[in-house]
């Protein structure tokens, strides 16, 4: 069974920083795709970043780009969203999800993921 837990969300003001956590089971990053989305209040979803499995790659919203750093630690079964210099446009629920191979994580489209976690709310506000 695919399981996703996302973890590491809370307040902050702008310009500071947050890392979120994905612990995930039932699959390996081998053959799934690694991704982060949120969603606003009265917004819909949108990708963030994403860790490919055809590559290994890190692929990044404009939005975020040099702000936003993904990594992975193997052992843990866990990859990680480090955000800095955050802005109040990134107050959003943060959900992490999977794809089997294919081609949503390139382009960060929430649609074309299989299995999502329940999320995490990250506020940034002063």
């Amino acid at each position: 069974q695919v399981q996703l837990v996302e973890s590491g969300g809370g307040e902050v003001q702008p310009g500071g920083s947050l890392r979120l956590s994905c612990t995930f089971s039932g699959f390996t990053l081998d053959y799934y795709s690694l991704g982060w989305f949120r969603q606003a209040p009265g917004k819909e979803r949108e990708g963030v970043a994403c860790i490919s499995n055809r590559d290994g790659n890190g692929y990044y919203a404009d939005s975020v780009k040099g702000r936003f750093t993904l990594f992975r630690d193997n052992a843990k079964n866990t990859v990680y969203l480090q955000m800095n210099s955050l802005k109040p446009d990134d107050t959003a629920i943060y959900y992490c999800a999977t794809e089997l191979d294919g081609p949503s994580c390139l382009f960060l489209r929430p649609g074309g993921m299989h299995h999502w976690g329940k999320g995490a709310l990250v506020t940034v506000s002063s």
